[in-house]
């Protein structure tokens, strides 16, 4: 499969099977993190796995959108490690580095035949608490993955895309 047919194909799974993800298939979505870039490549990112039932019934209760899978992982980044814009002490890489290693994670995922959901509806500080996680670091995301269900299917607006016209301009 080309890139282009698996960034098309790729979906967000709402609906996952109770099999569980094969170690060496987490170890390779781990290692697509692992050489995303990062900013001035300081690598702030922190990635926690969830797995245990026990820990996953936790994750559960910090988000409504686990979708019962069977595996999450945790973005982070850590404050400490994160570049500053030497232009603007404002602007960080934090965001961006966490978001670039979950994007490329998930897109390895897909490779794999493992299905992701990015989900960003849980509360950063309750998740830190709850996974009793340091203070410097700084939850972006929740990643569940696994398999489908037999029912499972792309939402009905995944292929309702803006032209890109509507999205690029050229200077």
């Amino acid at each position: 499969m080309t890139f282009e047919e698996l960034s098309t194909a790729r979906y967000t799974q709402r609906s996952y099977d109770n099999k569980p993800v094969e170690d060496e298939k987490i170890q390779k979505i781990l290692q697509a993190g692992r050489v995303a870039p990062t900013a001035k490549n300081n690598q702030p990112q922190k990635v926690y796995v969830v797995q245990s039932p026990a820990a996953m019934d936790k994750l559960r209760k910090l988000t409504p959108c686990h979708y019962n899978a069977p595996l999450a992982m945790i973005i982070c980044y850590d404050k400490n490690q994160e570049w500053h814009n030497p232009a603007d002490n404002t602007i960080t890489s934090g965001v961006e580095d966490a978001s670039i290693v979950a994007t490329h994670m998930m897109l390895q995922a897909a490779d794999l035949g493992v299905h992701s959901t990015w989900v960003n509806m849980f509360v950063p500080n309750e998740t830190r608490k709850a996974f009793n996680l340091p203070e410097n670091e700084v939850p972006v995301l929740l990643m569940m993955f696994g398999y489908p269900t037999a029912s499972s299917a792309p939402a009905p607006m995944h292929t309702n895309k803006k032209p890109l016209s509507d999205t690029v301009k050229f200077f």
